[in-house]
């Protein structure tokens, strides 16, 4: 039986790895199609939100009943939401620049932002598998955004740099409801439900005011693109579904229930499989091209995270393996 439920959760953590990778092929369909990643972010949060909400509401009601209850965890919930934010609007923007493949790469640099944030906190210096994952994944970033040419930048310097924030922010959002105690009161699946929830507030206001800022400069033409982007009959069911219900809703949901069954650490190596969707459908579904250099990338980031999640401690390895498995 043990190894049955195993097995079950392994297939669920895969299944929602991969329909993460499908998200980020999905974004960059919409984005192709003149969407702004303000947008994107905004519909792919307020779906997902509502959706959580109507589950917590039918199936989880003590949990809504006591985050309302305690103004502190009201706050808290109101930081983390911020933090999804940050983790969504700079992971769409970051596809805006490069590609969901790239992007999903550059975003598993969150890995090691976190390890580094244990190690800063415990006052000890990296393991030897950790400092090898740290040097992997600046060696797979380097190579990524040269293509193997040293001399110059091939990628488009802000798609690096949202990439690489990208994967901070992710590391602050893994981080926070595991130090403020959310995930061990209310769990993985309702404090991440929740918090989409309120994050689909900021990027509302977020999404809105970008539009506001561009009518105001005199661009009525471009705050209505923000606005009502000229997508056609695919780009909206891509949108719906590819980006809001499927990969975003239904991936929390099998991801969060295989990883409950499994572990984070190993289903921080089950969610390498998110980049290798991503790239997958893009190339496949969408025509990217990639290099050899990005396939080398992916790879060393791949080891990156078989590095730092792999014979630690338990703590480290733990929070490791959120990293790598709730980016999403």
């Amino acid at each position: 039986m043990a190894g049955a439920a195993s097995l079950r959760g392994a297939a669920l953590t895969l299944a929602g790895a991969a329909l993460w990778g499908f998200s980020g092929a999905s974004s960059q369909y919409v984005l192709a199609q003149g969407a702004d990643p303000t947008f994107v972010t905004a519909m792919r949060m307020l779906c997902a939100g509502a959706l959580f909400l109507a589950f917590l509401a039918v199936r989880r009601r003590d949990v809504l009943a006591r985050v309302f209850a305690d103004r502190r965890t009201v706050g808290r919930f109101a930081v983390f939401g911020f933090g999804l934010l940050g983790s969504q609007i700079t992971f769409a923007i970051s596809i805006a620049y490069t590609n969901a493949g790239t992007a999903t790469v550059l975003q598993m640099t969150g890995s090691v932002f976190i390890m580094l944030f244990v190690c800063l906190r415990a006052r000890t210096a990296p393991r030897t598998g950790e400092a090898l994952g740290l040097a992997a994944a600046l060696a797979a970033t380097y190579l990524i955004a040269t293509q193997g040419d040293f001399g110059a930048l091939r990628l488009p310097v802000e798609g690096v740099l949202w990439g690489v924030a990208n994967g901070l922010a992710v590391a602050l959002y893994v981080v926070y409801p595991k130090e403020s105690g959310l995930f061990e009161r209310f769990g993985g699946l309702a404090t991440t439900g929740l918090g989409m929830a309120v994050g689909a507030v900021y990027a509302t206001i977020v999404w809105l005011v970008r539009a506001i800022i561009s009518l105001a400069a005199g661009d009525g033409a471009e705050a209505l693109r923000i606005v009502a982007p000229p997508l056609d009959a695919s780009g909206w069911a891509v949108l719906a579904i590819g980006v809001g219900v499927v990969g975003t809703f239904v991936a929390y949901a099998l991801y969060l229930s295989g990883v409950a069954r499994v572990g984070s650490v190993a289903g921080g190596l089950l969610g390498a499989v998110e980049p290798l969707a991503a790239t997958s459908l893009s190339a496949v579904w969408l025509g990217t091209a990639f290099s050899g250099a990005d396939w080398a990338g992916f790879a060393l980031m791949l080891a990156m995270i078989a590095l730092v999640t792999i014979k630690g401690p338990k703590a480290r390895t733990d929070a490791a393996g959120k990293g790598a498995d709730q980016a999403g």
